[in-house]
This record gives C-alpha cells, structure tokens and sequence, in this order.
C-alpha cells in the first residue's frame, strides 16, 4: 500500500540566472615587443587570479559550500520549536587544508566528543566537544566529505566539519534516536527515531526541517502464540520505534517498525518538486523487527525478527513481489542460551558469493548461499558474534564478541570457513573499521581507551592510539557506499 503524505510550508525555487562575461580584450599583437610582452604576464596573472577566485568561491577546503536549489520546507518540529543550527564562527583561522579522503572519526561515547582523524599518519588531529548523548551513535558523510553527520541517543543530529574540527550545525530533532542515513544525492538527511516514533527528513547544509513521518500504526494488539504476529483491532493508533534506517538508489530510505510488524520504503524524490514525499507500506513481516541491513548494491533489504526463526526479505529491485521469509531455522537453539547482546545487522557481511553473519546467543558465525539464501554451515568462533565484517576485498572476515569474550578478535578465511587468527587488541572490544582498500583494520577497545590498528595482511601491530572510551570508528570512504 503507498500512502502520500501531506506537508506543511510551501516551498520556493531560486530563480538560475545565466553568468555574463566581458568581452575578450584587444589582442596585443599590433603592440610593440616590449608591450606585447607585459600583456602576456598581466593575462597569465589575471588567469591565475581567476582560477583561485574560482576554487575558493566553490568551498573547497577553507570556504563554505554553495548551497544547493533546492525546495525548502519551513515547518517546525515535534518539540514546538524551530529548528536553529548553530552559526560557523566569522573566521578560518582554525580550518586546515587537508585531503578529506584521509580523515575519520571515533566516538569517544562516555564524554560526548569526536575524536578526529589522519588515517594515514595513524594520528588524532583534533578533537570536536558538545555533541550529547553518544551511548549509540552513528555517523554518515557528505558527499563532498568534508562533513559528519553525528546521530546521538539524546535525540540530537549533529554537523561537524572535518576541516575547521567544530560543530557547523546542531538541532535536537527528538526525545530518543537510534540512527539515520543520508540520500542518494547527499541532499537530504533521515533520522529514525524511537521517540515520538518516525522518520525526519532534514536539509543537509542547514538542517531545516524537511518533512515529518510519523510512524503510525493500530495499537491494541495481541500476540498470536501460532505465528507470532500481531493482531491490531482496538481502533486506535500508536507511534512504532524506527529501527533499521537505510538508504536506497533511487532516492529512497528503507526501514522497520519495531511494534508494527512493518518494512516502509519513503520516497523523497517528490520534494524536488515541492511535493510531500510518499511512503509504500509492507506489513505483518514477522515479529518485532529489530534491525536491518542492505546489501553492498542496494537491492534486497534484509530485516531481523526478535520473535521468529527466519529474516524478512524484500527485494527493491521488485518491490511488487512483497516480503518473503528467508534463512528459516537459522536461530535453531537459540532460546536455550543466554543472550549477552543482540548482534547488530549491519555486522553482517557479503564476502565471496554468501552471507555471513552472528548465530544469536550462541558461539557461531553463520553461512549461507546467496543463491538460495539457505544456511550452508556454521562456524564455531570464540564467543558470541557481534559484528562480522568482511574485509574490502572479501578475502577475510573480521568477528568481534560479546561480553564475557570481548578482549579477542578472530579472522575467517572466506574460502575456507576457518579461524586463521586471533588477536587480542584491547578490554571491550567494539568496533572494527577497514581503510578503503583493506590494508589495514582500527579496532576500537573501550576499557582500555585505545585504537590498535592492525596490517590486515601479516597481521602486525602498526599503531596504537590513546582515545577515551572509543566506540564506532567510521572513515570518511562510506560517504560513497550504500547503506553506509
């Protein structure tokens, strides 16, 4: 079912108005040597003046970027107040010239900050205070890179720039957040929110409210002990918890709703036209959703179920054909198992022609054929999986564990199935994160305050880094990959 969704404000488009020059100046070949000469150097100068003009005058590296035509929405947003993001300060003194594509984040989650930087010198640069609550957060790029995205718990979006390493932007868009993602063409940002539940869609150079989608569904219901899913007959209507936020080529944003039993696709391309976005509808996809993924080439959108034995599949390419269950009886012995955290699905990972990722509660990583999507084997690791993330090449996989096993980090051999390494980077360990081409892998341990990074081919210690509680490490490369 697709619902279209109506929208406060009305939006205006900037008149493009073509850029007229001056006409050529005289040739100087009717001139003396002499001045024939000094011509020649005033035009070069003049050329070269242009062409700086020119650079700075297009943002890169110490200037602002030129803001885009596109339509806005002014409205306000669930907590009755407008939108304000923090202005830049006057002066650049403290921007730095510097490839963008070298740079990263960690979280450094107990104090609220972001730890800045070089991957390449194996450094911090710079560090950005302020930024809330960063118990789960999460982090997406601008196109450009030059800007993080920081999504806290506290509900806040924040905008940092890399280069001037301070906030560029801050609005707190909700009570409680868990995520959010940024369009094809890096023009919007989608946040999912847990309270009120929903989805908001913001301006990425400002962070003007966009649009609102609340998401709505009948409340009331029961659990059917048979199949486990829900039946909604009170009448009345509740917001679902957004989990799994994605974006999808075309535009588009996928996600899941944790008491609704639901997959929605929001389409934003309507707002390029001054038109509210719209959202397709597929319910009763099993119980309670709890996380998604998508894979490398945004096809299928891959759902979790908390209260079922197979995952919810639903393929963008032919979104008409619905969602269908796949991988039934992963979770076999599952309940006889404490579950010290449920692994995220974006631990999972396509690496040579299957699927990898955590068994739930149990001392496993799980392969299937992508063929049929069929459980083909399972592989036992040291503790419970959390994430399983596939080296860039597909040549390795890298699995970190739960509490009480989480000092230790194994590597799988993609071809084989079997534990070729293991490593012991830190107390806690809770991220990884690989260079663009896999080199080398960052690992985050909390407890003992440090990023290792590792040579992902001999497997040698290459740095260790003194950060404060490091949690997600995210390189600014994911601004060019779906779902990330």
């Amino acid at each position: 079912m697709t619902t279209t969704l109506s929208r406060s404000g009305h939006g205006s488009q900037r008149d493009a108005s073509p850029v007229t020059g001056s006409p050529a100046p005289t040739s100087p070949t009717a001139l003396s040597p002499a001045l024939s000469i000094a011509w020649r150097h005033c035009r070069a100068m003049l050329s070269l003046g242009l062409m700086l003009g020119l650079v700075l005058g297009s943002g890169f590296a110490m200037g602002q970027d030129r803001s885009e035509d596109t339509t806005t929405i002014r409205t306000t947003d669930s907590l009755g107040t407008s939108p304000s993001p923090a202005a830049l300060p006057e002066d650049t003194d403290a921007c730095q010239l510097r490839a963008t594509g070298g740079l990263g984040v960690v979280v450094e989650r107990a104090d609220g900050r972001l730890a800045l930087v070089d991957r390449r010198a194996h450094k911090v640069i710079g560090r950005i205070e302020g930024l809330g609550d960063l118990s789960h957060a999460s982090v997406k790029f601008s196109s450009d890179e030059r800007y993080a995205y920081v999504f806290g718990r506290d509900g806040g979006l924040t905008k940092v720039d890399l280069l001037c390493a301070r906030i560029a932007a801050r609005v707190i868009q909700s009570g409680n957040s868990i995520g959010g993602a940024i369009s094809q063409d890096g023009r919007i940002v989608a946040v999912a929110n847990y309270e009120p539940g929903g989805v908001k869609l913001f301006d990425s150079d400002s962070l003007t409210l966009l649009a609102e989608v609340p998401a709505r569904y009948p409340s009331g219901g029961q659990y059917n002990g048979q199949h486990n899913s829900v039946q909604h007959n009170s009448g009345h209507e509740a917001l679902s918890k957004v989990v799994g936020l994605v974006d999808a080529p075309g535009h588009r944003f996928v996600y899941s709703l944790w008491e609704a039993d639901e997959i929605q696709i929001l389409d934003t391309t309507p707002l390029a036209s001054g038109d509210a976005p719209t959202v397709t509808r597929f319910t009763q996809i099993g119980d309670r959703p709890y996380d998604a993924l998508i894979d490398p080439i945004g096809r299928y959108y891959v759902a979790g179920l908390f209260g079922e034995d197979h995952l919810a599949r639903l393929d963008l390419w032919h979104p008409e054909r619905g969602v269908e269950p796949v991988l039934s009886g992963y979770r076999q012995g599952d309940e006889s198992l404490p579950v010290y955290k449920m692994p995220h699905l974006e631990g999972w990972t396509i690496a040579n022609d299957h699927a990898w990722w955590p068994a739930v509660g149990r001392h496993e990583v799980l392969m299937a054929s992508l063929d049929d999507w069929q459980l083909e084997r399972r592989i036992a690791v040291h503790g419970q999986p959390v994430f399983v993330m596939s080296r860039p090449d597909q040549r390795q996989l890298w699995v970190n564990f739960a509490y009480p096993d989480n000092d230790m980090v194994q590597v799988l051999d993609s071809e084989s199935g079997d534990v070729i390494r293991s490593l012991t980077p830190g107390q806690a360990v809770l991220h990884m994160e690989f260079s663009p081409r896999g080199e080398e892998v960052w690992i985050s341990a909390r407890d003992s305050d440090q990023v290792v990074v590792y040579d992902t081919a001999t497997f040698e210690l290459l740095a260790t880094l003194d950060i404060a509680s490091p949690s997600g490490i995210f390189f600014t490369d994911r601004a060019h990959r779906i779902g990330l």
